[in-house]
């Protein structure tokens, strides 16, 4: 059962123009080969909703904002109350999502509990199984993309990612998300992420990159801006 796994207390980076907070949550439905959080991934959550909000509490006055992240933030069915409890705090909210839980985000929209959405593209269907760990959940991310993209046509903050690892997500590939973002309407920055982890830090053990993503191979979007994180200069 997904559960609360920790409190991260203060970040400038995860929340843009915010001193916010993280609240981690346990558990996922996928198994990316890269993810640099397996402890939270395989973790159970032993953090109480109260542990959450006696902490927020302490912290009005001092924190703009709360990052809900994970693991899979949707898959813990009392996100929705906490997420309520936190908004009458006074915090603005942010979701990191999957996207494979669109009923979940859906709700959350309707009920304008959310003020900034992250969710990552992880790669195309075809190489889903071996770089995710499954490609059922194809259908959801679509579904929860076309209802971000058009949330964000009404204001929500909304921002598309990609954790890339040049040895397992080529430009040929980054390329067709590119082209399938424009042709979906998508608005807002298209971020690619390099991976900051390797070997036992990560699900999959995965080796260091034996070349460097080539950005200058990349077409440039027609509706929206490429940002990079974590790469050179």
């Amino acid at each position: 059962m997904p559960g609360l796994y920790n409190i991260t207390p203060f970040t400038l980076l995860d929340y843009p123009g915010e001193m916010a907070c993280i609240v981690w949550i346990a558990g996922c439905n996928m198994r990316c080969a890269y993810c640099h959080n397996p402890d939270i991934v395989m973790g159970k959550g032993e953090k109480t909703d109260e542990d959450v909000l006696t902490f927020l509490e302490s912290r009005i006055g001092k924190l703009k904002a709360v990052v809900f992240s994970g693991g899979e933030a949707t898959l813990y069915p009392g996100l929705p109350d906490l997420i309520r409890k936190t908004k009458a705090l006074g915090f603005k909210v942010k979701l990191d999502t999957n996207g494979s839980r669109p009923a979940v985000v859906r709700s959350l929209l309707d009920e304008k509990l959310l003020d900034y959405v992250a969710m990552d593209y992880k790669c195309l269907p075809e190489t889903a199984p071996a770089l995710i760990g499954t490609a059922k959940l194809w259908a959801s991310f679509r579904e929860s993309l076309a209802m971000l993209i058009e949330a964000a046509a009404q204001g929500l903050a909304f921002e598309v990612r990609t954790t890339v690892h040049p040895d397992l997500l080529s430009e040929e590939e980054i390329t067709k998300m590119i082209e399938d973002l424009d042709a979906s309407g998508y608005r807002g920055t298209y971020y690619l992420q390099l991976i900051q982890s390797t070997g036992d830090k990560t699900i999959g053990g995965v080796a260091e990159p034996t070349r460097e993503f080539d950005r200058t191979r990349l077409p440039q979007p027609k509706g929206f801006a490429l940002g990079y994180r974590n790469f050179k200069a």
